[in-house]
């Protein structure tokens, strides 16, 4: 009997190990619960106090690299529109992607993905870079065959603001840092006509966060809910609950 209670508290142990290194890697949670706020204004930084109530959300390391930069991010919404704030870990600027709606996928990014209705696959991809350079789009993936398109009268009220901070370096290609943060504002009326959108409580979308950086001449790659082969696998995105 105390063999068998033995064993019994050996595999507890291992098993609730697994499950905080699984939880710390970002591989456990499924849904991600979204705080309702005050609309403040953006630095870059994080630094806003209403921050506070969004937790930090670490993103699991897809392939294994010589670098394992710490990646993480907070969300939260508002009555105007969803704030996502991100922190990566770095020690390189490697983009020189300057103009918007340029292929910022190969450089480094970080790179959010809405998807308001599960039934249809229609989603939103944006993606920021060190020099605070964007690229928006609206992706219908019909079973793996996608392409994107730009937003349409993307001005005034539709438009997502946004800012970044370098730590410890320059916002120029090639500049050696220690990390950065970006803040990116998604208004409501850039979402006219999806469906489940603007979001109240109870509102449920789909979605994913996901990050690649491309120092040492190869790259790395981290997401919220891990893919395989592609960010765009959409059948694996988490829930996104607004509360």
């Amino acid at each position: 009997m105390k063999k068998l209670i033995s064993f019994l508290i050996i595999i507890f142990v291992l098993f609730s190990c697994q499950i905080k290194k699984e939880k710390s890697e970002g591989s456990i949670q499924k849904n991600l619960i979204v705080e309702k706020c005050k609309d403040f204004e953006l630095n870059g930084k994080g630094d806003n106090l209403l921050w506070e109530n969004a937790e930090w959300i670490k993103m699991y390391r897809l392939n294994k690299d010589e670098n394992s930069y710490e990646t993480k991010f907070k969300i939260l919404y508002s009555e105007t529109g969803i704030y996502v704030l991100a922190f990566c870990e770095d020690t390189l600027i490697t983009t020189n992607y300057l103009s918007p709606q340029d292929d910022l996928w190969k450089a480094d990014v970080f790179e959010i993905f809405f998807q308001t209705d599960s039934t249809n696959p229609l989603y939103i991809e944006y993606e920021i870079n060190q020099l605070n350079t964007e690229l928006i789009l609206l992706i219908p993936n019909n079973n793996g065959d996608f392409f994107g398109w730009s937003p349409w009268h993307y001005e005034k009220e539709r438009k997502i603001k946004r800012a970044i901070n370098i730590i410890n370096g320059d916002a120029k290609p090639d500049s050696k840092i220690s990390g950065w943060t970006a803040e990116i504002f998604f208004p409501f009326p850039l979402f006219k006509g999806f469906k489940n959108a603007p979001p109240v409580k109870g509102t449920k979308w789909k979605g994913n966060f996901n990050r690649l950086d491309y120092d040492n001449n190869t790259y790395q790659a981290w997401s919220w809910r891990p893919v395989k082969k592609s960010f765009h696998e959409y059948e694996k995105y988490g829930t996104i609950v607004f509360n």
